[in-house]
């Protein structure tokens, strides 16, 4: 299977937050030129980049990536996250969900037992955040589970935690119905996981495509959890299937 990512989209290296521009900068708005070297595919997704009010959002607020703001959405919406939380972030890179999470449990600001505590991981290096443990690790490999509770229950705790978030999404091959299955693969594992770490009452954000084939994996959170529903936040693009999965109240061991 392809490696799993967070699904920030666009060429490698691009899309990083800086600059001070704030809302929709139409001295921004225009056509990128095709660079010699540079694929259509990828003057496209500059020149989207170029036009993404939440791009120039991100920038203006100190947000790694724009898709910080789908969590931001999400979490305003349900009241996820809280200070003191423990928070595992699958498919973390750059680093965006991550801080907006850091940001809501306290990792710096806390102390004692209501220091929140966020561990990521991706297959690419994330460039450092304060007071969030981040490791390069593939998800798909069979250790990583086991690695993983490790480094969750490194603070002498039994390693669980309130909520997991995943924005893991295989490469993409351009046919809808297998990428769909694959990120579909991507949530159901990530689900799994979340079933043996998960305190009582903790929560689940995995993002999925729509195309109907997840039946499964709503099956097995709505056994597991008192709350289910499909979430489409604003900063998903309006042309992208993209959309979550929200489970809340976990039911713990059964």
């Amino acid at each position: 299977m392809t490696t799993p990512k967070k699904g920030s989209g666009g060429p490698k290296g691009l899309g990083r937050s800086g600059g001070k521009t704030a809302g929709r900068d139409t001295s921004l708005k225009g056509h990128v030129k095709t660079a010699h070297k540079r694929s259509h595919s990828s003057t496209l997704w500059l020149e989207r980049q170029l036009n993404d009010p939440y791009v120039a959002r991100a920038r203006a607020e100190g947000w790694r990536t724009r898709a910080a703001y789908k969590l931001i959405e999400i979490d305003e919406r349900y009241k996820l996250l809280k200070p003191g939380q423990k928070i595992v972030d699958l498919g973390a890179a750059p680093g965006g969900w991550a801080q907006y999470a850091a940001k809501q449990v306290g990792v710096l600001e806390g102390k004692g037992a209501a220091r929140g505590q966020v561990i990521g991981i991706d297959l690419l290096e994330i460039e450092p955040l304060a007071g969030v443990e981040f490791a390069v690790m593939d998800f798909l490999e069979e250790d990583a589970p086991e690695r993983l509770r490790a480094m969750m229950a490194a603070d002498g705790s039994d390693g669980r935690v309130d909520g997991v978030l995943s924005d893991m999404a295989a490469n993409a091959t351009g046919h809808r119905q297998t990428d769909h299955l694959r990120i579909v693969h991507l949530a159901e594992l990530a689900v799994e996981f979340a079933r043996e770490v998960l305190k009582p009452g903790g929560f689940f954000v995995a993002k999925v495509l729509q195309g109907g084939t997840e039946g499964n994996l709503l099956s097995v959170l709505k056994r597991d959890f008192t709350t289910v529903r499909h979430v489409k936040p604003k900063a998903s693009r309006a042309d992208s299937a993209e959309l979550y999965v929200l489970a809340t109240g976990f039911r713990g061991d059964n």
